[in-house]
């Protein structure tokens, strides 16, 4: 299922990360994990946040995926379903029959 994180980094804890190192490691290893079909990096309420759309096999993942953000960023994170265009097109079609 196409699924899109949003972790908003703890401002704090970040700039630890940067200046260490550990913030570019931490964001390509998720990037190599996730295999993203999209990735972005920005400001968001205030603070540094990282958006992924890509494939969850299954929820038993969410786990492995979250807690690197949650542990070593003090992220919050979200992570729900979301549909591309032709998912939407699809989707809307099977109301019609």
């Amino acid at each position: 299922m196409r699924v899109m994180l949003r972790a908003r980094l703890d401002t704090q804890i970040s700039n630890e990360a940067i200046k260490n190192g550990t913030l570019p490691k931490l964001m390509q290893s998720v990037t190599e994990q996730l295999k993203p079909e999209a990735a972005y990096f920005g400001p968001s309420e205030g603070g540094r946040a990282a958006t992924f759309v890509f494939d969850m096999q299954d929820s038993s993942q969410m786990p492995s995926i979250a807690e690197p953000f949650f542990l070593e960023l003090g992220a919050e994170v979200e992570i729900y379903p979301v549909m591309n265009a032709e998912d939407l097109r699809k989707g809307l079609a099977s109301l019609q029959g």
